[in-house]
């Protein structure tokens, strides 16, 4: 069983049990998401045999509470019109994303977004591609600013 994924179970007792807005998703929830933005409305069979792919399985008891605990929360919504619970995500992939970056680079660099980039563009994982998409990118914001 995969004892990051019970881990983040145990530690979902900390987070506030209000409704979706402002509320960050664990790392576990966060993997549920991303299988259900990427897949759209699943079945929790769907989104097990999806998190679990290539890696030491848990259990499926483990992802439906997941599930069932995110439904609480408000993060996912389930349409239960057939004999197969059908779940999808409340939350909005590009919000949640958005929220989540913001309170990383607050935290790890101040708020400065021009210090994250200094630091990933430093790193070694930085492709030529990526330095192409950055430079089209600042040429567009620079034409929109002067337009």
């Amino acid at each position: 069983m995969n004892v990051r994924f019970i881990t983040y179970l145990r530690c979902m007792k900390r987070f506030k049990k209000e409704g979706s807005e402002g509320q960050e998703p664990t790392k576990a929830e966060l993997a549920v998401l991303q299988v259900l933005w990427q897949h759209g409305p699943s079945t929790v069979r769907q989104v097990h045999d999806a998190l679990n792919e290539g890696r030491e399985a848990a259990q499926y008891t483990t992802t439906l509470k997941l599930m069932q605990l995110m439904t609480e929360k408000g993060m996912l919504s389930r349409d239960e019109s057939s004999m197969k619970h059908v779940y999808s995500a409340v939350l909005e992939e590009k919000g949640t994303k958005g929220q989540l970056l913001n309170r990383f680079v607050d935290t790890l660099y101040h708020g400065s977004v021009g210090n994250m980039m200094v630091a990933l563009l430093g790193n070694e994982k930085t492709s030529e591609k990526d330095l192409q998409q950055l430079r089209d990118l600042l040429d567009k914001m620079e034409k929109k600013k002067s337009s």
